[in-house]
């Protein structure tokens, strides 16, 4: 993406200006700053959940796998000659 610069940043004011008047443009401001800030707690919130059950189903992962293998016994092969 290329780089906007300061005129392209004054353009993009003037039409949002002209788009939403001087009187919308504090609350487009608010509501996209409380939009923002759920969508970071939101992601947050899901990551921290992710860590939290990430780490128990890795405890039980390593308890079932210890329980296979002391469960699990070598069978002797079946050798038949015909």
């Amino acid at each position: 993406m290329p780089n906007i610069g300061a005129p392209g940043y004054i353009l993009l004011i003037i039409l949002a200006l002209l788009l939403f008047g001087p009187n919308k443009l504090p609350e487009l401001g608010r509501a996209v700053g409380r939009t923002f800030r759920e969508f970071k707690n939101g992601a947050r919130d899901i990551l921290s959940e992710d860590e939290r059950t990430g780490r128990k189903e890795s405890k039980d992962s390593v308890v079932q796998a210890s329980q296979t293998t002391s469960e699990v016994q070598p069978q002797p092969e079946d050798k038949r000659l015909s």
